[in-house]
């Protein structure tokens, strides 16, 4: 009878453990724009990145490491998925929890290729890129960010 309590026990830590992990949300562009627009007095860097894409699996560390330099500061590290839609809960989601990404993560809900020239008029569609937006300025990037690299890049859009 001891072993079942503490069997049951051990199941719902488990449990609510897994549902603290970090969820994936889609988001359309509209949204991230309406998002950006609401924090005048913030700098978001927002990366995008897909599972099957090898520079952004590497590049996504440096985003972790930049997000935890600017902790307290006016600054958003937004990482959204190109994946597709699909692959969400088989691909995605496992993906977040394996790689330990934490802060704001999505899965852009738009067709592929469909939100390129949305995000920037320079955008081929390439992975990983990123947009670097700061009062109101604009910087797009089509090629993996070291981390030194996106420091530089953040301090130059202005």
């Amino acid at each position: 009878m001891t072993n079942k309590i503490i069997y049951t026990i051990a199941f719902s830590l488990l449990l609510s453990l897994n549902l603290q992990a970090q969820q994936v949300k889609l988001i359309t562009v509209s949204q991230l724009e309406s998002r950006i627009k609401q924090g005048k007095d913030t700098t978001y860097v927002i990366n995008f990145w897909a599972t099957w894409c090898k520079p952004c699996v590497k590049e996504l560390p440096e985003f972790e490491k930049y997000k935890l330099s600017v902790k307290g500061k006016p600054v958003k590290v937004i990482l959204i998925s190109a994946d597709l839609k699909s692959k969400l809960e088989s691909g995605v989601q496992p993906f977040v929890k394996t790689h330990q990404l934490t802060g704001e993560v999505y899965l852009l809900n738009e067709a592929p290729n469909s939100y390129n020239e949305k995000i920037s008029a320079d955008w081929s569609g390439a992975l990983p890129a990123t947009l670097i937006v700061k009062n109101g300025k604009k910087k797009f990037h089509e090629a993996a960010y070291s981390y030194d690299e996106l420091v530089a890049a953040v301090k130059l859009v202005d």
